[in-house]
């Protein structure tokens, strides 16, 4: 058993011991502290983000009892400032929200500040916003005390969706503050997501950096790996690939090989072969030498991003080689989708169609981006550019749409309609 492990299993007996029946006579008399009772949940709640998802239940039942404790106590207790500071901090990690109305309500000797008090309930019932800036400058005012990083974190929630740069100083200071802790952990993974929207892309590799560091095990890693992988695709040519191995290199083989099938998987839907190559190779190389089960999974992304490309004779081997039974259903919606434009592109042309558009009439000929550069670089300046109509509707309107080959204009359609399905199937699997 490591040295966390006997400390986690100290204090949950610790609190076990204090807190039952048995004893609660002898816990009364020695007047047990909320803030010696807010020690032990902290420390649980670190050790779930630390990764012991087994101290969740000693967490709810610690909630349980402070709760308890800090409607029961009697006022005096909170002469002692650590007292306070223990309610606020209780209600701010996940405690009632029903128990700060009773304190306040309660609190006729003015132990608690009303700002404090005054955002906190605000925020505990949706209303953050219109105390944003109260709570920003409350937040300042507390850093370095107990409360401070609670109150800076509850303020980047705040300022997230309309302040993105504020609310990313408040986790800062929330996080360098409380290291090691759950609130660095919840101020590391909101500021990833922060700068995905805002395209800070050195500093949410950066934060990435220290969440896989320190958080790796938390149970709240899946939502920051999603942050991650939507950061390096959404801003692919700002990252340097090898920022991205350094990165994940901190992780486990299989825990890399799942972000990096995430990363092959967004960047097939957006488009980006390069990225769905260095990333499906990533994965089939790190399971070199065992049994890996990811590597045609690995494959059909590939093959998928590879299907605007040269190697689109590879592609669609590797999408028709994969076992739609080995696919989720939304893999198996991509499948088809990829397959299906895939078949479009190599399908040979109906020799009835090669002749539609013989005619020793120049007029109609196919304009060439060339061609078209230069026709709008002799337009007079100030003129409108029109813009060039399609080639197939162009011809048929010099021709006289009797002269177009009906099976020809058929397989437009059809087709036509077959890539507006695909690429409404790609979007909304892109949201």
């Amino acid at each position: 058993m490591t040295r966390r492990q006997h400390r986690y299993f100290r204090y949950a007996i610790f609190g076990l011991a204090l807190m039952s029946p048995a004893v609660g006579h002898a816990a009364d008399a020695d007047d047990l502290a909320p803030y010696k009772m807010l020690r032990s949940l902290q420390f649980v709640q670190d050790s779930v983000v630390a990764g012991d998802h087994s101290a969740g239940e000693m967490q709810r039942f610690m909630l349980g009892k402070i709760d308890q404790r800090l409607r029961n106590v009697d006022p005096s207790i909170y002469d002692d400032d650590r007292n306070v500071d223990a309610a606020l901090i209780y209600v701010m990690s996940g405690g009632n929200p029903q128990t700060l109305e009773y304190l306040v309500a309660h609190d006729v000797n003015g132990y608690f500040d009303n700002r404090v008090t005054d955002v906190l309930r605000k925020y505990l019932s949706g209303k953050g916003l219109l105390v944003s800036k109260t709570l920003e400058e409350t937040a300042k005012e507390y850093e370095g005390k107990k409360i401070g990083p609670y109150l800076a974190l509850i303020g980047g929630n705040v300022l997230i969706a309309t302040k993105p740069v504020d609310a990313l100083t408040l986790y800062d200071r929330a996080r360098l503050n409380a290291p090691g802790t759950i609130v660095e952990e919840a101020a590391l993974r909101r500021s990833v997501a922060i700068c995905v929207e805002t395209g800070q892309v050195d500093k949410g590799l950066a934060y990435s950096q220290r969440y896989v560091r320190r958080f790796l095990h938390s149970p709240y890693a899946s939502q920051f790996a999603d942050l991650f992988v939507k950061l390096i695709v959404s801003h692919d040519h700002d990252v340097n690939p090898q920022t991205v191995v350094d990165i994940l290199s901190f992780m486990d083989a299989p825990r890399q090989r799942e972000v990096y099938l995430r990363v092959a998987r967004a960047a097939a839907i957006a488009g980006k072969p390069d990225l769905a190559r260095m990333a499906a190779q990533r994965v089939q190389s790190l399971g070199e030498g065992t049994e890996n089960p990811f590597g045609p999974l690995a494959d059909f992304y590939n093959g998928m991003a590879n299907v605007p490309t040269d190697n689109i004779d590879q592609a669609a081997k590797y999408i028709a080689n994969i076992s739609g039974a080995s696919l989720s259903p939304q893999d198996q919606a991509l499948q088809a989708a990829a397959r299906s434009v895939a078949e479009q592109i190599l399908r040979a042309p109906d020799p009835a169609s090669l002749t539609q558009g013989s005619t020793p009439n120049n007029t109609n000929q196919e304009i060439t981006s060339e061609q078209a550069a230069a026709a709008t670089a002799a337009q007079p300046e100030g003129a409108l550019a029109a813009a060039p109509e399609p080639v197939i509707e162009g011809a048929a309107a010099g021709k006289g749409s009797q002269d177009v080959d009906p099976s020809f204009t058929s397989f437009v359609t059809t087709n036509r309609s077959k890539l507006d399905e695909i690429d409404g199937l790609l979007a909304q699997e892109g949201k």
